[in-house]
Parts: C-alpha cells; sequence; structure tokens
C-alpha cells in the first residue's frame, strides 16, 4: 500500500514527514499512514542530498496538502485488503466468461423449449420471462463475486496511476519552488545529434552483416527503426541510456540471440519481442516495468532471464509452461506478491534469484524443481513466513539464502537436501530447528532435520501397525462372541425342544431344569 521509495522518492519523503510538521502528537492513526519507512527502503538522507529544499517546512507543508488523495485512497485500501494475484485476476475474468456461456445456453434452451398444448401463447411467454429472469438473478448472484475481485484489482491499480500523478506533481512543486539541480532534463541532452550516429552505426552495421552493435552509454532517448534492416544482428547492447520504449520493429531481428535493455527508462516492453525465437538471453533489469508481456512466453530459446530491479508485481500465468531451456531467473527488487504456479514447471531452471520482493510464500508443486541449485528468497519481510513441505524435495539444491524473513519453522523434509552446503537463516524468528542447533551450521541443520524426519516415520508406521493389529484382535474377538452366541442359542434351542417333547413326559426334575432354563 506504501509508496516504494525507489520509485517515488519524493512522494514517500513527503508522506513519512508529514507527522513532524503537525503541533500536536501523532496519533496512532497518524503513525501508520505515514510510517512507510521499510527495511530495505533507501535512506532518505539520499533524496534530502539530491533535493535539499525538500527540508523546508513550508514546502513540505504544501506538498503535505497536495497528497491528501493519496493518504485517503491509501487508507480504504488498507480497509478492503491487498491487491489479488496475476493469477487471480485471470481466474476472475475466465469465471466471468464461464458464467456468461453457460447463461447463454440456458437462455437459448428457454426459447427453443416447446409450449404445451393446454397452455395458452401469453401465459407461455410470461412463465418464459420468469425462467430467464431467473437465470440472469441466478447468474448475476455467482459473478458477483469475482467482479468484486477485479473491481479491486482496478482500485489498486488507479491508486498506482495516482501514485504516478502525484509524484509529477510534488516534481513540478519542488522545481517551480527554485529548486535548480537539473533533475528535471533526466533525458536531455544532445539526444537528436546521438540519434543521427545511431542510424549511421546501423547503417554501417547493414552493409557489412555486423553480428554485434553495442549502444550501451550513450543518452538515447529513442531507437530508430533501422534496427530492423540489420536481420543477421545476434548481439545487441542498449543499456544505460535513457530509452523510454522499444520499437516494434525489433521483431524484425529474428537471429538476435542476446538482447541488453537493462538501466534504461522502460516503462512496458513491446509485444512484438515474443517474435524473437532465437532469442537466449534477455536482460531488462534496472527500468520501470510493472509487468512483462505475455508474449514473452512464446521466446521459448530464452535461457536466461533477468528482470531486476524494476516495479514488476507479478509474473506471466504462464511462464513455466512455455520457457523450457529457462536455467536462470533473476527478479530480485521487485514488488511480487506470489510466483505463478506454473513456474513448477520449469524442469530446466538451476537458478532462482527472488530476493527483495513481498512473496507470501510458494507455490505448493515448488519441490518439481528438480534441477535447482541456487535459492535466494532473502529480503522478503514479514511477508514470507513458511516453507511448503515439497521443499525437501529440491534434492540438488547447493545454496539457499532465507534471511531477512518470518520464518518460524523449517518444513520436516528440510533434511532430504543432501547437497545443500550454504544455507542463511539470519534474521529469521526461527524455533525449528533450536536456536543451538542453527548455530552450528547447516550440516547440524539438516543432520537434526533428517533425524526428526526420520522418527516421524517411524512413529507413524508405529500408530499403523499398531491400528491394524487392533482392527485383526477387533475382528476375531467379535467372530468369537459370535461364534459363542450361537453355540448357546442352539444349545438352549437343543435343550428346550428336549424338554418340551410331548413324547416324553415331563419329570419332577425335568420340570425343575426346565424353569432354570
Amino acid at each position: 500500500m506504501d509508496p516504494n521509495p525507489r520509485t517515488f522518492p519524493i512522494l514517500s519523503y513527503v508522506m513519512s514527514r508529514l507527522p513532524s510538521l503537525t503541533s500536536k502528537t501523532p496519533t496512532p492513526t497518524d503513525i501508520e499512514l505515514f510510517d512507510i519507512e521499510q527495511p530495505h527502503s533507501p535512506p532518505h538522507s539520499q533524496i534530502v542530498s539530491q533535493m535539499p529544499n525538500l527540508t523546508d517546512p513550508q514546502l513540505l507543508a504544501s506538498m503535505g496538502r497536495a497528497i491528501s488523495d493519496v493518504c485517503q485512497a491509501r487508507s480504504v485500501l488498507n480497509l478492503i485488503g491487498h491487491r489479488p494475484t496475476h493469477e487471480e485476476v485471470d481466474h476472475a475474468k475466465a469465471k466471468l466468461l464461464q458464467i456468461e456461456a453457460q447463461l447463454s445456453r440456458q437462455l437459448e434452451g428457454i426459447v427453443l423449449l416447446a409450449r404445451p398444448p393446454e397452455i395458452e401463447i401469453h401465459g407461455w411467454r410470461a412463465h418464459q420471462a420468469e425462467k430467464e429472469k431467473q437465470c440472469r438473478e441466478e447468474a448475476e448472484k455467482e459473478k458477483r463475486v469475482w467482479k468484486s475481485l477485479l473491481q479491486l484489482d482496478e482500485m489498486h491499480e488507479a491508486y498506482e496511476k495516482l501514485l504516478k500523478d502525484s509524484e509529477k506533481r510534488l516534481v513540478t512543486m519542488y522545481e517551480s519552488a527554485g529548486d535548480g539541480d537539473g533533475d528535471g532534463d533526466v533525458v536531455g541532452g544532445g539526444g537528436d545529434e546521438v540519434n543521427e550516429e545511431v542510424v549511421g552505426i546501423l547503417q554501417e552495421a547493414y552493409g557489412k552483416g555486423m553480428e554485434r552493435i553495442d549502444l550501451s552509454n550513450r543518452k538515447l532517448k529513442l531507437l530508430p527503426e533501422a534496427f530492423g534492416r540489420v536481420p543477421g544482428l545476434l548481439v545487441l547492447d542498449v543499456s544505460a541510456n535513457q530509452l523510454l520504449a522499444i520499437p516494434d520493429s525489433i521483431a524484425r531481428l529474428e537471429n538476435l540471440e542476446e538482447l541488453n535493455l537493462s538501466s534504461n527508462l522502460l516503462e512496458s516492453l513491446p509485444d512484438s519481442i515474443g517474435l524473437l525465437q532465437r532469442l537466449k538471453l534477455l536482460n531488462v533489469s534496472g527500468n520501470k516495468l510493472t509487468a512483462l508481456p505475455d508474449t514473452i512466453c512464446q521466446c521459448r530459446s530464452l535461457v536466461e532471464l533477468d528482470a531486476s530491479f524494476n516495479n514488476l508485481s507479478y509474473l506471466p500465468t504462464n511462464i513455466g509452461y512455455e520457457l523450457p531451456n529457462l536455467k536462470k531467473l533473476m527478479i530480485q527488487l521487485n514488488k511480487i506478491r506470489s510466483l505463478p504456479s506454473s513456474i513448477c514447471e520449469l524442469e530446466s531452471l538451476c537458478y532462482l534469484d527472488a530476493h527483495f520482493n513481498e512473496l507470501h510464500g510458494l507455490p505448493i508443486a515448488i519441490g518439481r524443481l528438480t534441477n535447482l541449485e541456487v535459492l535466494n528468497l532473502s529480503s522478503n519481510f514479514t511477508d514470507l513466513k513458511e516453507l511448503p513441505e515439497t521443499f525437501g524435495e529440491l534434492t540438488n539444491l547447493r545454496e539457499l539464502d532465507l534471511s531477512n524473513n518470518q520464518i518460524h519453522a523449517l518444513p520436516d523434509t528440510f533434511g532430504c537436501l543432501d547437497n545443500l552446503t550454504k544455507l542463511n537463516l539470519e534474521q529469521n524468528p526461527i524455533e525449528l530447528p533450536p536456536v543451538e542447533i542453527v548455530n552450528q551450521g547447516v550440516q547440524a541443520i539438516k543432520t537434526f532435520m533428517a533425524k526428526r524426519w526420520i522418527d516421524m516415520l517411524v512413529e507413524e508406521e508405529r500408530k499403523s501397525n499398531q491400528e491394524m493389529h487392533e482392527q485383526v484382535e477387533g475382528g476375531w474377538l467379535t467372530r468369537s462372541t459370535s461364534w459363542l452366541k450361537n453355540v448357546s442359542g442352539n444349545v438352549v434351542g437343543y435343550l428346550g425342544t428336549a424338554v418340551g417333547s410331548p413324547m416324553l413326559p415331563k419329570s419332577p426334575k425335568d420340570a425343575y431344569l426346565d424353569q432354570q432354563l
């Protein structure tokens, strides 16, 4: 809910300083509203050193009044809950389509239903209208929950836009107040001259059939369409520039194997990037991406994907189903709340770095990543609290970083990680295994958890055997009791018949025995 200090530095700073401008003692509500310091946020001294006028109380007060709408929106979102995951949104949309399709079939059935001869035409039409109304009401009731989820996602989307607009508004206010540090001209400076130079480089590349082009660190603001005229290009590096967009013509580089777009100002990637069928390495780190296009899943040759240090809140839903060759995935320093379940299908994945995110957990089937060797889940802070039991199936895992989370216990299967040699559990409230075991290192932890797992299996087997034994004994006792009842019944019946037989007159002794029986 809070503005990310990396993305909205001025807004984050102003909101964190608002209570200090009031003469009254801040209330708990104020503290909750404005205390957005995060353990992984950069120090506010950095933004103050770049924009020293932010310490002016009058300017800060004016900025505070200008972002009152942000504070109100944040309070509302805190009440109604976190933003749904990308998978949940996709599922809700699919359910709505399914309900609509079912409703269409029902309405069609009502229209085609034959009218009984005993019912007049007007009465039949009224009956059909009533049935149609019932179907629509039931469908609307069923759609309500899915619509509310989509509305919640839209509210969060609107909040993100509000944050962006507010940050721009604060920048304008600061500049109009007399700041002259030149930060506003972040993409300026000789752009046209540089572009002409780039066009010349590309023309030369086309004429000579060059396979590698390095345009990094040239203050580029855009890439010319001439890119599509170098079909033999294998490697393109345009990192450390000021690019705001990538042209669709990049899709013509059908032989491209490596593309470095890192450290630019990109807020999105073109859908046409999915046409780069031979792309093996894609680096889009250090941009302002809020999402990766779904078409990126069509880059089936992709071996390494670096999308770190962006504003991603989710990954494409089908990323695991479509990238069978992906070995290295870096998504650290984002705002990802959950990993799609399809990520468990990345059978070739060896390296996964997801630290500094907002992960609430891992998919249940994470153990299917049997080739995974390095996993970094550190610094998800208060969000990451547990690991699934299938975690122990990551049998090739060598390095694991779980530091700076809220994990209380390792999964019972943790001792199955035979190849684990490097483990970081710092800054976790670990209770299982005990602290004294944790302090002895990774081997002691594995031994403790393995012994605990074996003891659990032995105890489970003992209980199972005991239950089986009790069932056998119970069955024997039931059969024995039934047999005794049958025998005693037959004896009594026999004696009763014999004693009461009309062929033998009863003696006084027989009458006494009959009475006793």
